[in-house]
């Protein structure tokens, strides 16, 4: 299986942990080669969190993520609809799929 190009955007102040960057173009490589020992071929939400903290977030991680997920507080949306609708974590990630991740947590 060749690479992977799909769409993330950040949302809510979700950006400030990513650069202040929200909308990227993504191309992931081969989920093997990336994750030698994984069983599966295709890339899924949870290979992408893991991606995402190694490749793109650039601070505070404690306020994305939390164990193996997101953060709650953090609306994961998988073309304009809930993660929850898809199996959340173990969605497999398609060409041409927007991910987006809204932050609903606000400082006071």
């Amino acid at each position: 299986m060749g690479t992977l190009k799909f769409q993330l955007q950040f949302a809510g102040g979700a950006e400030l942990l990513f650069d202040k960057i929200k909308k990227r173009e993504i191309e992931l490589p081969a989920l093997k080669k990336y994750f030698p020992d994984c069983q599966n071929e295709k890339w899924r939400i949870r290979d992408l969190l893991v991606w995402l903290k190694d490749n793109l977030l650039k601070e505070r991680p404690e306020l994305f993520l939390q164990a193996d997920s997101v953060r709650p507080g953090i609306l994961v949306l998988i073309n304009d609809a809930d993660w929850e609708l898809f199996g959340e974590l173990d969605y497999e990630l398609q060409e041409n799929d927007v991910i987006m991740f809204i932050s609903t947590l606000h400082g006071g």
